[in-house]
């Protein structure tokens, strides 16, 4: 039986998942221990376009010796993942999408612009960081001053902004699975179950709205209305991010996950991409909790075309 379109989709999302790991990964090679005179050294050896090379880390220690050990063996397990993936995709009949010219020259504006998107969706969050500070985690991995929760949501983002950013993730649906893993990505670390539904109620700071249970069946339903609305790109994109929040569809990381899943949708279509500028949140904010309390969507959409909204032009 041919595999169905839904288990393409699902493959092609672990791919981008896994390629998007790699892209975390500080170090790329086998550990190789150099000595010099009394002294040791750590270097990672890969070879590059049939060539050997070799990459200075550090004065050898027994712990980043180790570090570097466990970092090739995940690089080793992800890129059997990846092949593993390719057969099945190749089984399936699978072949790349080719994206529209639009689409990629949208892809790399959003990619250049990854780490300030990053800065102001941590801001949103509350998290206390500078962009010194984000953009030092985003490259490599940790910085001080920052408490290891703060840190860990700023590497979710950036391992969510690296996937919806993967070729094969922008030709993939904007539906209620793709949300469900941007929701995994962004919790991951504080919840085993981050992308699934919630199943206990919330409630919102600063606000009287208390969200219904949400039911996956209509929420599936209506973000699939949503997205298939013969409306701009941006209007349909900003519509699925307050949707979504609103809904509050689940546990935690509700507005990372919309503002991420926005943009996948707005990314895709050439349209550019959405972020809640810095010096913009607390207005953002307060528009928001008035839509939650039954203000028109329309007050705070034409805040958000206006000023969250950036596109090559802008």
């Amino acid at each position: 039986m041919a595999m169905q379109y839904d288990e393409i989709q699902e493959l092609l999302r672990s791919r981008a998942d896994l390629h998007a790991r790699l892209k975390l990964m500080p170090y790329d090679g086998t550990p190789e221990i150099k000595k010099r005179g009394e002294g040791k050294y750590l270097y990672v050896r890969k070879r590059v376009a049939g060539k050997q090379t070799s990459t200075y880390v550090g004065v050898y220690t027994e712990e980043l010796y180790n570090l570097l050990l466990r970092n090739a063996g995940e690089i080793r397990e992800i890129r059997k993942e990846l092949r593993s993936l390719e057969k099945q995709l190749a089984v399936a009949g699978y072949s790349e999408d080719q994206l529209s010219a639009d689409v990629i020259i949208n892809l790399e504006f959003a990619r250049a612009n990854m780490k300030i998107s990053i800065y102001d969706q941590a801001v949103l969050e509350g998290v206390a960081t500078s962009f010194p500070q984000t953009e030092e985690i985003i490259d490599n991995g940790k910085v001080s001053g920052m408490t290891a929760n703060d840190v860990q949501k700023i590497l979710n983002l950036k391992h969510a902004w690296e996937f919806i950013l993967d070729r094969d993730v922008l030709a993939s649906r904007s539906d209620y699975y793709m949300l469900c893993h941007i929701a995994k990505l962004v919790n991951e670390g504080f919840f085993a179950e981050g992308g699934r539904i919630r199943g206990v109620p919330v409630t919102i700071g600063g606000s009287s709205y208390i969200p219904p249970l949400p039911n996956e069946a209509e929420v599936k339903e209506r973000i699939c209305e949503i997205v298939q609305q013969k409306d701009n790109a941006i209007d349909i994109a900003i519509e699925l991010c307050l949707y979504c929040m609103k809904t509050q569809i689940f546990l935690d990381g509700n507005k990372r996950a919309s503002v991420l899943f926005a943009n996948h949708y707005l990314i895709s279509r050439g349209g550019g991409f959405l972020v809640i500028p810095e010096k913009k949140v607390s207005e953002f904010k307060r528009l928001l909790v008035k839509y939650y309390e039954g203000e028109d969507i329309s007050v705070i959409a034409a805040f958000m075309k206006e000023h969250c909204w950036k596109t090559m032009q802008s």
